[in-house]
């Protein structure tokens, strides 16, 4: 726990789900909690749950698609800790099916326009104002959480294994999320951050639904296990759990 005291990580989206249960985790490791809820109550709500576990934790109001939400977001970390040690970019949104949508011919210019609003524009708008107090961390982690589905490799295969998923603005925004993360880890490569994308798995969120496989408590590893990387992990990979994943 020692080498984690003192860092101050920050999560889109994690007053529940995937995001709650990567801030409990990494609370457990001694580490100073900030969740970005775009409802500020019920990220004071999650806070209350991790401070009845005996962690410390904060919540700041963070709506991704709010253009002053970024600027506030390095202007509470600056002021109060002058750096970042750990992004989740965890908050996502998915407006279409997930499964047996054959609508990439129909899809209208708004479902695509708001899904890469919040999946990607967002995402890289947060990580460039936050960036330069990710600098002054001695160790800075970058987490994208992607999915699966942004593979064009798994999609493109015969008998591919996600061929039933097809939520092409979802899918696309993830795909470009991961672009993100190769090109920016690339210019980072002489720096001590790192930036991979996580696919936490499929689970039972909001999003994933009911026949998801995996639960909920167990969804937080793959994020943790890349906050947490040592001077040695990678940087500009995808994974789950350990594994990697092909692009």
């Amino acid at each position: 726990m020692a080498m984690h005291e003192g860092k101050i990580a920050f999560i889109t989206g994690a007053n529940r789900g995937i995001g709650f249960e990567t801030a409990k985790r990494l609370s457990e490791l001694g580490m100073t909690v900030v969740i970005g809820s775009r409802d500020l109550a019920k990220g004071e709500e999650a806070v209350k749950k991790l401070e009845l576990l005996g962690f410390k934790a904060e919540a700041i109001k963070y709506d991704a698609n709010s253009e002053d939400s970024a600027p506030k977001a390095f202007a509470y970390f600056e002021q109060k800790y002058g750096k970042l040690d750990i992004l989740i970019n965890n908050a996502g949104m998915c407006a279409e099916p997930l499964f047996g949508n054959e609508s990439s011919s129909t899809i209208s210019s708004d479902t695509l326009l708001q899904t890469f609003q919040t999946n990607f524009f967002d995402v890289v708008n947060l990580t460039q104002t936050l960036l330069p107090l990710i600098r002054k961390s001695s160790a800075g982690r970058i987490v994208n959480l992607s999915s699966i589905l942004a593979s064009l490799t798994l999609h493109s295969m015969p008998n591919s294994p996600i061929d039933p998923a097809k939520a092409f603005a979802y899918n696309a925004s993830k795909t470009a999320l991961n672009a993100f993360t190769v090109h920016l880890a690339h210019e980072l490569r002489n720096s001590p951050i790192k930036v991979n994308s996580a696919h936490p798995g499929w689970v039972k969120t909001e999003l994933g639904g009911m026949n998801a496989p995996m639960e909920v408590a167990d969804s937080y590893k793959t994020s943790v296990h890349l906050a947490t990387l040592d001077e040695n992990g990678p940087s500009g990979g995808f994974f789950h759990e350990g594994e990697a994943l092909p692009w």
